[in-house]
């Protein structure tokens, strides 16, 4: 039976009834029926035990527990009970019932395995406030095509296309065509504003950093749109001579880095919700789990081991932090769709007139 990431060796009581017939202790069919070997493998794997080692992580050298040949040890046997338990588990959880969680956010990023080989996570945030892990797929590249694959696994799941919510991504223009077709073309999408400083400064020379960081962070803390919309543009002005190209790019997708001030949320939940930081962080913890890894052999093992991490990460998840100003989103999301609702049903009138 397994006993410490291995099998023991152990004689099995045998019991019978009066009339003869053998009886079944219930102890024993739970211990054989639990899959405690596996669990070890995957619990191991995920704390950056090799294979190679699992040995002497589950057994003392010399201790009380022998470890002879046989007693399922060995790198492959390991490897084997990580394989069946990550694939059963990632199964399950892709196939999990998402019509109960009351997501009001949901945030969207990739993370490169390899060359031709990428993978797109999801991760919801719900009305109090907590986070869930929703999905991952896999692609060749961050495209339209794999970020539509990874919306319709999550509708197929009871996702409703319907209400509206507001998505958080790092500035890709292909996820931001595939939210705006299935969830509608008004759908409120927040760029990473972390991320879009960071593309700026890195194209500027250092004598202007600060500058341009400090004017941004005022932009963006500010409370009216229109003022903070005009600040940006000011410094895109001024930036014309420098450097051009820099400029241009501060305005590319200036109407998705302000969603969550016009939304008009409170400023505590405006820095919550402007970067991907919640899904960066769960990254970190997959590149943790999976820095083992010398070499991907197909795309299944990297889904595998990326929704196992995903798991392992949603066990550290804490509470959004501003999650008491999350009724002011829900408020916020429900006028906007109120509004949009109302100017297309006016647009559909004057059309038929």
């Amino acid at each position: 039976m397994g006993f410490h990431g291995g099998k023991i060796e152990l004689e099995r009581p045998r019991v019978r009834a009066r009339d003869g017939g053998e009886i079944s202790l219930p102890s024993w069919q739970a211990a054989v029926a639990e899959d405690w070997l596996g669990q070890w493998a995957l619990n191991l794997m995920l704390i950056n035990v090799s294979t190679r080692k699992f040995g002497r992580a589950v057994r003392l050298p010399e201790g009380d527990v022998p470890a002879g040949k046989g007693t399922g040890l060995s790198k492959s046997a390991a490897s084997r009970r990580f394989i069946a338990l990550s694939a059963e588990r990632m199964q399950e959880w892709m196939a999990s019932d998402l019509s109960k969680l009351d997501l009001l956010v949901i945030q969207i990023d990739g993370i490169h395995i390899a060359d031709d080989l990428v993978l797109l996570a999801a991760v919801g945030i719900d009305g109090v406030g907590d986070k869930h892990p929703l999905a991952v797929i896999e692609g060749a590249a961050e495209n339209a095509t794999v970020a539509q694959a990874l919306l319709d696994n999550l509708i197929e799941r009871g996702l409703d296309p319907k209400v509206c919510r507001l998505f958080i991504i790092d500035g890709a223009k292909a996820l931001s065509k595939a939210i705006r077709q299935t969830f509608g073309r008004h759908t409120p999408i927040q760029r990473c504003q972390v991320h879009k400083a960071r593309n700026i400064l890195e194209r500027l020379p250092k004598p202007l950093h600060a500058s341009v960081r400090k004017a941004l962070r005022q932009a963006w803390e500010l409370d009216d749109a229109e003022k903070a919309e005009r600040m940006i543009r000011n410094l895109a002005r001024r930036l014309e001579q420098q450097a051009p190209g820099v400029a241009a790019s501060i305005l590319e997708g200036l109407d998705e880095i302000l969603t969550v001030t016009r939304l008009g949320l409170p400023a505590e939940l405006r820095r919550s919700l402007a970067c991907t930081n919640i899904i960066e962080n769960m990254m970190g913890t997959i590149r943790r789990v999976c820095r083992n890894v010398k070499r991907w052999q197909d795309a299944s093992m990297a889904l595998r081991w990326t929704s196992a991490a995903m798991l392992e990460a949603a066990k550290g998840f804490r509470r959004l932090k501003a999650y008491k100003q999350l009724s002011a989103l829900r408020m916020a999301l429900a006028a906007h769709q109120t509004k949009y609702a109302a100017n297309s049903t006016v647009e559909l009138a004057a059309k038929a007139a």
